[in-house]
């Protein structure tokens, strides 16, 4: 399956799977409003074939494809360890990272 990926703005290290089209604007409008806001503008980082033999850096082929099939995207959050560094500098009362 041909796809997009989409890096988001709102959260480093989160990227869209898209189907892939030429025309990809119609696409995005349609996702849902939650997820939209959740991901904030998208940036076009590549195309990409995959396959149930691909092997994802960070995500599981056979998953991204279902996804990508029953929901029309799939999104891979960043890993755990980024999550939880974002969640304690925001506890972190100084003004320095």
């Amino acid at each position: 399956m041909k796809c997009n990926i989409y890096r988001c703005n709102k959260k480093q290290e989160m990227y869209l799977y898209l189907p892939f089209t030429e025309d990809d604007s119609q696409l995005i409008q349609e996702l849902p409003a939650a997820l939209r806001k959740m991901t904030g503008n998208l940036h076009k980082v590549m195309e990409l074939e995959i396959t149930e033999q691909t092997t994802l850096a960070r995500a599981n082929a056979v998953e991204v494809i279902a996804s990508l099939n029953d929901k029309g995207f799939y999104l891979q959050m960043p890993p755990a360890e980024m999550m939880l560094r974002d969640a304690s500098m925001l506890s972190n009362d100084s003004d320095s990272f």
